[in-house]
C-alpha cells in the first residue's frame, strides 16, 4: 500500500515508476522496485548513521 501512495504522491516515485512502465516492465514489476526503494534508502542510512533529509544533494 505505500508503495500505491508513493507512485500517487511522490515526485521521484512517480517519475520512477513511469520510466519502468515505459521501458516495457509490467506495473506490479514496477511496483515492487518502488517497494524495494525506501527498504534499500532506509537500510543505507542506517548503516551510514544518517537521518532523513528532504533536500536532494543532486541540486
Amino acid at each position: 500500500m505505500a508503495a500505491l501512495i508513493a507512485v500517487r504522491h511522490n515526485a521521484a516515485m512517480k517519475r520512477k515508476y513511469q520510466a519502468l512502465i515505459e521501458n516495457g516492465k509490467p506495473p506490479k514489476v514496477a511496483l515492487t522496485d518502488i517497494m524495494r526503494k525506501p527498504i534499500i534508502l532506509a537500510n543505507a542510512l542506517i548503516m551510514d548513521g544518517r537521518t532523513w533529509s528532504e533536500v536532494c544533494p543532486c541540486g
